[in-house]
């Protein structure tokens, strides 16, 4: 089992590309799953990810103002899957 990655609002909005508005907008509209911890929205990471690919304005945020900006810089050859380690060996 794998552990649950969980972010803040601010963390969120941050990664994304986002206000911090969106992400609420986004949590009263139950687009996204979370947990309350001492009174602070703690976001699934992984329904933020669904999320994001699934609104073009948060797809196009993210590609350009927040994580997505950087994929080219990651060097992957096939973006659908993970690098194997022995693949980035041969680029350093």
């Amino acid at each position: 089992m794998q552990p649950i990655i969980r972010l803040s609002v601010s963390e969120a909005s941050k990664l994304f590309g986002v206000s911090q508005r969106t992400v609420r907008r986004a949590i009263t509209a139950q687009e996204v799953t979370y947990v309350v911890v001492q009174g602070r929205y703690k976001i699934n990471f992984e329904s933020l990810l669904r999320w994001s690919q699934h609104t073009t304005t948060v797809r196009n945020k993210r590609d350009k103002q927040g994580i997505g900006q950087y994929v080219d810089q990651w060097k992957v050859k096939n973006k659908l899957f993970s690098p194997n380690p022995s693949a980035l060996q041969h680029e350093v």
